[in-house]
């Protein structure tokens, strides 16, 4: 397993990130064995995990708190996030600073830690003030309770708005920035990543295999199963145009990975991984069988005439299905356009 400088923190993490999305009811609801995925993943050298509050609301985090105790916890840097709704009342979620500093508390209990490595705003708020949560996560920082900072599903324009903020009120800045990325999913190589190369932040991508697209178990008449899935209708609608030429694009994809002696799903993370400015894959393992099969990833060597190869597939830069990436929804919406 290689390490990687998160940006320039001075921390340095594995190529892989263990993300734990299906831990829990949105996935796995076995606890035991989600533990035993993440005890696997440690022990292959993965020293870097991932979660959120609202993954099967605030279930992951349980689970990995569970794994991490007795032990394991100082020599992993542990990731979550916040933003997305955690209960029924009107600010149990969002960027606010009354619920950023509330809720980190919740955080912190759920995951059995005294302090999170780092801490990203799970979406940008258009509503709310940058330098208001800023100001909030700076707080924190200061108080021991965060290491460091990071945002996720950012455009190019806000992650620079939010570095400017940063450095004009003299917050804590973010230090990275998870946005989607894959094989099919492309479009941050024209902006997303060479700003965060830019402003010096760590990457840390997450879909490597484009919601299960690259895992070579789609076909023309699959269904989504989990219920994460499952509300992503877009996305897994056979009938639609863009997935069909998902579709196709996957299997092209499939002949390139066979011709390497690669499964689908080693090229695909290791794709990722490739780019220079990626610092890290986040994988999100629901069983270990599927965590075996990614681990080997990060073993990989893609050559020039390979990249050739998925280029020619997918352009750089494009995304063969918009709703694979997380950018608009918060701004596309018929308030915001007068409708």
């Amino acid at each position: 397993m290689e390490y990687r400088p998160l940006g320039r923190t001075g921390v340095r993490v594995s190529q892989l990130c263990l993300g734990t999305m299906m831990f829990g009811a949105w996935g796995n609801p076995d606890h035991d064995d989600s533990i035993r995925i993440i005890h696997a993943a440690l022990d292959a050298g993965v020293n870097f995990v991932d979660t959120a509050d609202m993954y099967s609301a605030g279930e992951s985090e349980e689970i990995v708190g569970k794994a991490l105790a007795g032990g394991r916890r100082d020599d992993v840097i542990l990731a979550t996030k916040f933003w997305g709704p955690m209960g029924e009342g009107p600010n149990q979620g969002g960027a606010s600073r009354r619920w950023v500093i509330e809720e980190v508390e919740h955080s912190l209990r759920r995951l059995g830690t005294d302090w999170i490595d780092l801490y990203q705003l799970h979406r940008p708020v258009p509503g709310t003030d940058i330098d208001e949560t800023l100001g909030a996560l700076t707080d924190l920082v200061q108080q021991g309770k965060l290491r460091y900072i990071g945002s996720s599903s950012f455009s190019a324009s806000e992650i620079v708005e939010a570095q400017w903020a940063a450095r004009d009120r003299q917050l804590q800045r973010f230090r990275t920035e998870q946005p989607p990325y894959s094989m099919l999913v492309r479009g941050i190589e024209v902006d997303v990543l060479p700003t965060a190369a830019r402003h010096g932040m760590g990457v840390l991508t997450y879909s490597p295999l484009s919601g299960g697209w690259l895992s070579g178990r789609w076909s023309a008449d699959a269904t989504p199963t989990s219920p994460a899935r499952q509300r992503l209708v877009a996305r897994y609608d056979m009938s639609l145009p863009e997935n069909q030429r998902k579709l196709e694009a996957v299997e092209q994809l499939a002949k390139v990975a066979d011709d390497a002696g690669l499964s689908l799903i080693e090229l695909a993370i290791a794709f990722v991984v490739n780019h220079p400015a990626v610092t890290s894959a986040i994988i999100g393992p629901r069983t270990m069988e599927q965590l075996e099969s990614q681990l080997p990833a990060a073993d990989a060597v893609l050559d020039d005439a390979l990249l050739d190869r998925i280029d020619a597939v997918v352009h750089p830069g494009v995304n063969v299905n918009f709703a694979d990436t997380s950018y608009g929804e918060q701004v596309l919406t018929p308030a915001f356009q007068r409708r």
